[in-house]
């Protein structure tokens, strides 16, 4: 308190205008930061909540799509006559003699392809004998369609029959085209039909289970084979299941879900149609084909699934758009190494990339919202969550986006709100300064004039204009020193005049120095745009007119120059006669002078050209525009004026003279600048001294948007 009374009448009042305005600017700033970004946030939220609930019904609506076809496929007659006639088929030929060399390629097929391939993609080290067939029918079957197939792996199912005479091959020939084509046109992976023993008689891409029992088989702990296992304990019709993903060892360990059901022929259950689910078909719709923009996603948004083992059920959009990056943050964050080679074999992060966030946890249990986490590259993120609503599955849907993106605008606003509130700020510390001047000016100057009256000066004034006190002691000082007052306020007068004197004729910034005391002033100017013209025909009307009549109408046209001049902002240098001579870039340096300059020249010949037609004469002007240094500077001590010097001046002046009436001339610089710009065409200009031809480009203003009128 003893310090604040040390301070005078103008500081106490500075501070308190201060802190009262400064905290309203900080209060209203960051309520408005404050509800902008709550309101952001909302939306955001609403945007992803509705992505969330549209995917999710995609999907669900697939699934039951899927469910709906397969019982459908069950009940088909053709489907029922298929799985009975490639039963009996395949018992035929558990008598079928098979041949040593028949076995031998078949084991050398899963020696040199099978084991291999699956050796890359899974841990350990995987034995031929473990996956052998284990009947003659299966290893028969497997040698004419995969191990003697002709096609590659991946391309198996191309074959529609095996030249062996079976009546297998025969059924197979009939019903393989047709089982393609509705795993083609549906976008399924593969097709099985299961015989009540569990043995698969028939797929479509012939991996390795075909022909395999899933009971007693090397695939009997596999999901597709507990799926089996319960719809053939069920033995109910319309009894679709799903099973959820899993790493399939047929298919290399790549993530594999099914869907199977019974096929029953009148009452008798006579085997499990079962379907292998596409990845790709899945991805595509919490991809949106992989346009997250357009779904509104922006940059780092999408729309994921995670199981009840926290692993992915789609794929990672990192990992599609920037795998490098995705891998490297997998890394940063401490994911083991087994599990990013495993994501790097398979190019999917199914199966294969954990996802135990907040959001995950409540939507596994059932629960529906929004809130902001950090996601499985440990980014905060705006999350919305729900459960999958899939008979079979459990599954959560989040639709997610980075929270630098979706509060990228909030950011700008809040750089945009510090800016203002610190122009705010200062703004209010001037008016607080001025204020508190106003307010303290009275008593200050009443204080000054006083001591000045004690010491002898009788040249002192009090300005005050108000009734109070100090008012009517001001009026009173103030009639003593009247006289003197009137005499002060004629010489400003005069100094103002003098002022504005000097304004027409040099340009603000020599004025400036002038009035510091400087005498001397000559420099330097580069990258400057001089023009340099000459009305043609003005000598002509001079002739006919009064002096009055000619200046007049000099006056008029200079003026409109002067004025043109002012927009394109170029200084006038001065008028000689019929010549005007301007520069731009003089006192303000510009980056387009040369432009300007060009633009100035054709406005000029519209000038002249608006001027005949109002006024009836018949004026023209040619015009050089040049660019480069030049010096400037004051000449003369009792009568002095502001001129320019140099090359640039004088090439300037060479290409006015070589123009023709209504011609622009520029220079070969100002040329290269602009000529992206205006239409020139090359023209040779001969200097009246001997100095050797200029190269000079005539503007053509008539096309494009030079046009002058």
């Amino acid at each position: 308190m003893r310090s604040l009374n040390r301070l005078s009448i103008k500081s106490k009042l500075i501070v308190m205008l201060l802190t009262v305005s400064s905290c309203s600017i900080l209060v209203t700033a960051y309520l408005g930061y404050r509800s902008g970004q709550s309101n952001l946030t909302e939306r955001a939220f609403g945007q992803l909540t509705s992505l969330r609930t549209s995917k999710a019904y995609q999907i669900e609506s697939y699934f039951r799509t899927i469910r709906n076809h397969i019982e459908t496929l069950s009940e088909t007659p053709s489907v029922v006559l298929a799985i009975e006639e490639f039963t009996t088929a395949y018992r035929q030929l558990e008598t079928v003699e098979v041949s040593p060399e028949l076995t031998t390629k078949v084991n050398a097929y899963y020696q040199q392809e099978f084991i291999p391939r699956l050796a890359k993609a899974e841990p350990g080290t995987p034995v031929v004998p473990a996956f052998l067939p284990q009947t003659k029918s299966s290893t028969y079957l497997q040698y004419h369609y995969i191990a003697n197939n002709p096609n590659p792996v991946g391309k198996k199912e191309a074959l529609n029959a095996a030249k062996d005479g079976s009546n297998y091959s025969q059924v197979h020939a009939r019903y393989q085209p047709i089982f393609r084509s509705i795993i083609d046109k549906f976008g399924y992976y593969d097709l099985f039909l299961i015989d009540p023993q569990g043995n698969i008689v028939y797929t479509v891409y012939k991996e390795t289970d075909f022909t395999t029992n899933l009971t007693t088989g090397p695939y009997n702990e596999s999901n597709l084979a507990r799926l089996v296992a319960m719809v053939r304990r069920s033995k109910e019709k319309n009894y679709a299941r799903i099973i959820d993903f899993e790493a399939y060892i047929p298919s290399y360990g790549a993530p594999a879900a099914f869907i199977a059901t019974p096929i029953f022929d009148r009452s008798q259950f006579v085997g499990v149609l079962a379907i292998q689910l596409p990845v790709n078909e899945l991805d595509n719709v919490m991809t949106g084909n992989r346009n997250w923009e357009t779904d509104g996603l922006g940059k780092t948004g999408e729309t994921y699934l995670v199981g009840r083992d926290y692993l992915m059920r789609s794929v990672s959009r990192s990992l599609i758009e920037t795998p490098e990056a995705y891998l490297q943050n997998l890394r940063s964050i401490g994911t083991d190494t087994t599990t990013i080679d495993r994501i790097r074999q398979y190019k999917t992060s199914i199966l294969q990339q954990k996802v135990q966030t907040e959001a995950v946890e409540k939507a596994l249990t059932g629960q529906r919202g929004t809130q902001i986490i950090r996601d499985y590259r440990d980014i905060p993120v705006l999350s919305s969550y729900a459960p999958v609503e899939i008979e079979g599955l459990d599954w959560a849907i989040l639709s997610e986006i980075d929270l630098d993106e979706a509060y990228a605008p909030i950011y700008s606003f809040r750089d945009r709100l510090l800016i203002w509130t610190t122009f705010l700020m200062l703004l209010v510390t001037l008016l607080a300064m001025g204020l508190a001047y106003l307010f303290v000016k009275p008593v200050n100057q009443l204080i000054a004039a006083s001591r000045q009256v004690k010491g002898g000066q009788l040249d002192a004034i009090a300005p005050l204009d108000s009734d109070d006190e100090l008012g009517e002691l001001a009026k009173s000082f103030n009639e003593m020193v009247g006289s003197l007052r009137e005499q002060t306020h004629l010489v400003e007068q005069k100094n103002q005049e003098n002022e504005q004197i000097l304004l027409s004729i040099f340009p603000p910034a020599i004025v400036k120095r002038l009035k510091k005391g400087e005498k001397n002033i000559a420099e330097n100017i580069s990258n400057v745009a001089v023009l340099v013209s000459d009305l043609i025909g003005f000598s002509a009307i001079a002739e006919e007119l009064t002096a009055y009549e000619t200046v007049t109408i000099l006056n008029d046209l200079v003026t409109a120059f002067d004025e043109a001049a002012a927009r394109y902002s170029l200084e006038k240098i001065k008028t000689s006669g019929d010549s005007y001579i301007a520069v731009c870039g003089l006192s303000i340096p510009y980056l387009d002078p040369d432009k300007r300059a060009v633009d100035f020249a054709v406005e000029m010949v519209a000038i002249v050209r608006r001027f005949n037609r109002e006024r009836g004469f018949h004026l023209n002007i040619s015009i050089g525009v040049n660019a480069g240094d030049i010096v400037a500077g004051i000449v003369g001590r009792n009568k002095f004026v502001y001129d320019v010097w140099g090359d640039t001046i004088n090439e300037a002046s060479a290409l006015k003279s070589a123009s023709s009436p209504g011609e622009i001339l520029v220079s070969d610089l100002v040329y290269y600048r602009l000529q992206d710009l205006h239409e020139f065409e090359a023209v040779k200009v001969t200097p009246d001294n001997d100095k050797e031809p200029l190269k000079a480009w005539r503007l053509n203003y008539l096309s494009g948007s030079s046009h002058p009128l």
